[in-house]
């Protein structure tokens, strides 16, 4: 406690003791921690363990059933909620102008003034105001925080705005009110990657103190200095960011199962005496009874850290999967494909990126026949059956319980070989408990319901599946769970996301949507291709100055081209990976209690692997050989 108060001297929120329950289900029972100047902190948790419930909390729109909250007097304090409420009536500019912040009343006085220039007086009492409060920087800030949100039309009335419109201006809001303490629920949703990267600059760069639910874990990675964790019923402080909260945890968990082994050793063993006892009992062994509850409990613990390990009866690819011939679209001046052309390959992972508006909401509907394209084709493989996860979300019905959704599919699901679950089997490897399977739909919390959603698309054994935004409001958890099973999908993977970590990881290359048609092929993904724009020269108008970008793009005749060096590095990052994955398998044949099903399991992804590697390495020998000729 004396390394917070000398590192952190402010405390601006407490929360004492706060429990919550609805009925029979208990959230979370007597949560406790604080928030300090200048701490960045994120709070971690699993879909419907209360994440939002707490934000909700400190906001004043929810009660705890017990428990204090308590703010350090006369701070400013900012909320982000997942769903913000604004005055419908108003436009955005007077919707921002509506803060109780006093120098936004300032700016907005001046700014009327401005409308009235035959006033001279108002104007003069207004420009003079500004003078005082020294609110032209801050009238710089808020226009840049609008711009950067792309909110430039100030006069657009809230009620046609989006809802990503909406949550961006929330989110302006907040910024722009200078809190001395922000409080943020999924700050990067609806945001393009753009946003999100001048976001974690600013927040770089402003004294602002943060405490925010977010699953973006390269921002949480570059943004926040510490993490409280909600696991299991308990809260576990990590002073550093992502990376040091990983390796921790590990350790934690690690510690832990080696603290139940002992306990299980040690409940065998007092079992075992308290079964000789005698009725009477002495003084001690009274003591040693009443210790055996404890010991009792510590070695029942288990982890609610299940895994998606689904081997779905996907149909088999045929040699025509997808392909695009001279295909276009646009909606009045505004074009999003012209003459695009792409043939898809069997295992091809596509990551699709661009800034909002570039079209590729509209790419994948006419890559789905849900929208046709202008002109072109688009034609679809005899044997493709896809596999749609949009942002809509899944359709509730009144009354519907889990259990019901899933079995709207059948009683049984088939797996591969022949095998098959059953309904409920799916969903316990979905993360939903037997009795979280009879929930109605409509008490699951937003995260729990897209994990449901996401279900239900993968249980119809698509063979190309298309992610639109698949990692909005789901918990860090169930990411990792996801990204598992999609590195083992053996079909084709579309995926559009702002998640920079997820889309690092799933993704073999990217469609670049530059907007006005221009779509790029990058072989790469996100973070190479951040790393290749970083290092494009600037273009410039001159003939001398053109002959060297052309130079700088084209490598030398006898060398490789730009996109094959790109494949040749991404190949060699891939085989460090599968190496190591090969080695962790191995590794875990020496343990002496797997099953003959274990073993089986363990050879046939070890198989897989191996046979991955070897049309790597193929690869990567013929590129190589290029080089040396």
């Amino acid at each position: 406690m004396r390394y917070l108060q000398e590192k952190y001297p402010l405390n601006y929120l407490t929360v004492e003791n706060i429990s919550k329950s609805y009925g029979e289900l208990s959230l979370f029972e007597d949560i406790s921690f604080s928030v300090h100047k200048d701490q960045k902190i994120a709070f971690i948790a699993k879909n419907g363990t209360g994440k939002t419930s707490i934000l909700n909390i400190l906001s004043g729109d929810d009660q705890a059933d017990s428990g204090n909250i308590i703010y350090r007097k006369d701070i400013r304090v900012s909320f982000l909620s997942q769903d913000p409420k604004f005055d419908e009536n108003l436009t955005i500019e007077e919707t921002i102008f509506a803060s109780d912040n006093p120098i936004l009343k300032v700016i907005s006085n001046y700014e009327k003034s401005l409308l009235n220039p035959d006033d001279s007086e108002a104007y003069q009492v207004a420009f003079e105001e500004m003078e005082l409060n020294q609110a032209w920087d801050f009238e710089t800030l808020y226009k840049q925080i609008l711009f950067k949100l792309k909110l430039e039309d100030l006069s657009q009335k809230v009620s046609i705005l989006s809802g990503g419109q909406k949550k961006r201006l929330a989110l302006a809001n907040a910024l722009i009110n200078k809190p001395d303490l922000l409080i943020l629920d999924e700050p990067t949703n609806h945001l393009d990657l753009e946003m999100i990267e001048w976001l974690e600059a600013f927040f770089a760069k402003e004294n602002i103190t943060l405490f925010m639910v977010t699953h973006d874990r390269y921002f949480l990675e570059r943004v926040c200095n510490e993490i409280i964790e909600l696991d299991e019923g308990q809260l576990y402080n990590y002073k550093g960011n992502y990376s040091y909260y990983l390796e921790k945890r590990e350790a934690r968990i690690e510690l832990e199962a080696t603290e139940t082994g002992k306990a299980k050793q040690l409940f065998k063993k007092e079992l075992t005496w308290m079964r000789r006892q005698p009725k009477a009992r002495t003084t001690k062994s009274k003591s040693r009874i009443n210790d055996f509850a404890d010991i009792k409990h510590r070695a029942h613990q288990r982890r609610n850290d299940h895994e998606v390990q689904l081997e779905l009866n996907m149909e088999r690819l045929g040699s025509k999967i997808l392909e695009f011939h001279k295909v276009s679209k646009a909606f009045k001046d505004k074009t999003i494909l012209d003459g695009f052309n792409y043939m898809f390959q069997k295992g091809e992972r596509v990551g699709i990126i661009g800034k909002n508006g570039t079209g590729k909401t509209t790419f994948l509907n006419i890559l789905t026949e849900t929208s046709k394209p202008d002109s072109g084709k688009v034609i679809k493989g005899d044997t493709i059956k896809f596999g749609y996860y949009t942002q809509n979300g899944i359709t509730i019905k009144p009354e519907q319980k889990v259990i019901d959704v899933i079995r709207e599919f059948g009683d049984y699901i088939p797996l591969k070989k022949g095998r098959q679950i059953s309904a409920q089997q799916l969903l316990e490897r979905f993360l939903f408990s037997r009795k979280k399977q009879y929930d109605f739909v409509e008490k699951l919390s937003g995260g729990e319901r897209k994990r449901l959603y996401l279900c239900t698309v993968l249980i119809q054994n698509p063979n190309f599946l298309i992610l639109d935004e698949p990692t909005n409001d789901l918990d860090i958890v169930t990411l990792n769970v996801l990204e598992s099973f999609l590195l083992d999908f053996p079909g084709c993977i579309i995926v559009v996301s702002h998640d920079r970590y997820f889309m690092d990881k799933v993704v073999d290359h990217l469609l670049v949507f530059k907007g006005d048609g221009v779509i790029e092929d990058f072989p790469g993904n996100y973070t190479d291709y951040r790393v290749y724009e970083d290092s494009q020269p600037v273009v410039s108008n001159t003939t001398e100055d053109k002959k060297d970008t052309k130079s700088w793009k084209q490598n030398e005749a006898s060398k490789l081209s730009y996109k094959e060096e790109k494949e040749l590095k991404n190949i060699e990052s891939k085989l460090n990976s599968l190496n190591f994955d090969k080695k962790e398998i191995e590794s875990k044949f020496n343990n002496p209690d797997l099953s003959q099903e274990d073993i089986n399991k363990l050879s046939e992804k070890l198989q897989v692997i191996i046979e991955t590697i070897e049309t790597k390495e193929e690869r990567w020998f013929e590129l190589s050989s290029k080089l040396e000729d």
